[in-house]
């Protein structure tokens, strides 16, 4: 790739990675936790891998997942109680997260003395890891 004019290129990189650094760390953080929020979600709405059980009120035939795998939707509450904020604090740091309000989603991600962990916020972030970083480097955050 040839530049015509070096200078005017240099300086519109200059603008966009030392002027708009703050923009951008929020653009980047802000899609890379848009990712992993969905990622998530869509783990969960995937179904279950494991035993085929009947439910009651209401009743429903509903697949578990098996261990260490994402828990499998039921209702669907899981997936709705899934939210992301981002947050730009006073010190110029920018935060994302991703929040499970469900009152089980503690119990699925870590498991209990009887359950063992269904987990799927854990899994999201880090099958994710390589498209934040490139999200990172395209908005100039990292190199």
């Amino acid at each position: 790739m040839t530049f015509k004019n070096i200078e005017a290129f240099k300086k519109r990189l200059n603008k966009r990675l030392e002027t708009k650094a703050h923009s951008n760390a929020k653009a980047a953080v802000t899609r890379s936790t848009m990712l992993v929020e969905n990622f998530a979600k869509k783990s969960i709405l995937a179904g279950g891998n494991g035993t085929t059980v009947q439910k009651y009120d209401p009743s429903r035939t509903h697949t578990q997942s098996k261990p260490l795998s994402p828990p499998a939707s039921d209702t669907g509450f899981l997936v709705s109680q899934i939210t992301m904020n981002v947050d730009v604090k006073t010190n110029g740091s920018v935060v994302g997260q991703i929040i499970s309000a469900a009152p089980y989603s503690k119990p699925l991600e870590f498991g209990t003395v009887n359950m063992q962990p269904r987990p799927f916020m854990q899994p999201a972030l880090k099958k994710n890891k390589s498209q934040i970083l490139a999200i990172f480097k395209k908005e100039g955050v990292i190199r």
